[in-house]
């Protein structure tokens, strides 16, 4: 998925399946364009080039540059899950293993994992467990067939200290990166990945993002949530994700400095949503101009705003009523 992505020039789509956005078609036609691959190649075929295709590049490769799903404090390791096996080989080929990993992913110790992975491939990818599991302790031994000569490890902040340090919301911190709650939102399955212009979308990247990007410019999308509940029941760390929303509303509202352009807008909008007879006065062509350059992009710019019908509900209902 992160290879489909970075050859279309994109950014990942979705925290665990980034390319979900793309057809098997849609791949096709990027790899015909990119590497003249078969017209309409099958799903297969594009698998096989693919992993020839990188398979040199690992293998030419001086440096890998991986994540890391967890840490394991007492044996001083680095554990990575995957289906793929690209991790793996980022971290074998090259001479030097970079780990780049938010402070959170810290577990105590090594038993840990045995509920962790688990959890993390059944509500993330619906496995009993992913295919490839690796440990990293240090680099290469020299009974070592392979692996790297030097590991560096880099813990991010970025906010995170800060987002522990407050009590309603430093249990978003035990996120696990599944993306259970992402599957489930209403919000995600109508706008999509890309909306939230972050690397962290859904429920909890509603939550952390505006805390980690600046509150001030991201704090509206904890207002992209209709609090149905859906992430919290699925969420299988427990972490009370609505609350939370809920929490940064209200943040945002007392500490946020409001555009008097965009409050006044608010208000004659709201005071013709609450009148059917102002709603009325205008028809739907007019409608749709107002919306189409009012709201343009606003779900993302591939997306378009649903159109009005030419005639109102309580309009059609009447016309009914004196057809009868």
């Amino acid at each position: 998925g992160e290879f489909i992505v970075q050859v279309a020039g994109e950014k990942p789509y979705h925290i665990v399946t980034p390319a979900m956005h793309k057809s098997k078609e849609d791949i096709a036609t990027l790899f015909n364009e990119k590497f003249n691959t078969p017209e309409n190649a099958s799903p297969q075929y594009l698998t096989n080039f693919v992993r020839e295709f990188l398979r040199k590049e690992f293998q030419r490769a001086d440096l890998g540059i991986s994540g890391a799903n967890f840490l394991i404090a007492d044996k001083g390791a680095i554990s990575i899950t995957e289906n793929e096996g690209n991790a793996l080989l980022s971290t074998s080929f090259p001479r030097v293993h970079i780990a780049i990993s938010g402070i959170e992913k810290l577990l105590p110790k090594m038993t840990d994992l045995g509920l962790m992975l688990p959890l993390l491939a059944t509500n993330g990818t619906g496995q009993f467990i992913s295919a490839y599991n690796t440990m990293i302790s240090g680099p290469k031994k020299e009974i070592d067939m392979d692996g790297p000569k030097k590991v560096y490890l880099i813990l991010l902040d970025n906010g995170r200290t800060d987002l522990f340090n407050k009590p309603h919301l430093n249990l978003s911190l035990a996120c696990i990166r599944c993306g259970a709650c992402l599957n489930v939102c209403p919000i995600y399955q109508n706008i999509g990945g890309y909306t939230y212009e972050v690397p962290y979308t859904g429920p909890i990247g509603s939550i952390i993002s505006p805390h980690y990007e600046g509150f001030e410019e991201f704090n509206h999308l904890s207002f992209a949530c209709t609090l149905c509940g859906k992430c919290t029941e699925v969420c299988p760390v427990k972490i009370p994700l609505t609350d939370m929303l809920l929490y940064n509303r209200d943040l945002a509202v007392r500490t946020t400095k409001t555009n008097k352009i965009w409050d006044i807008g608010i208000n004659i909008m709201t005071s013709f949503l609450l009148s059917r007879k102002k709603m009325d006065k205008f028809n739907g062509y007019f409608k749709n101009i107002l919306v189409s350059r009012l709201l343009k992009n606003k779900i993302g710019r591939k997306k378009t705003m649903p159109l009005f019908s030419k005639t109102s509900f309580s309009k059609s209902i009447k016309t009914n009523q004196n057809d009868k």
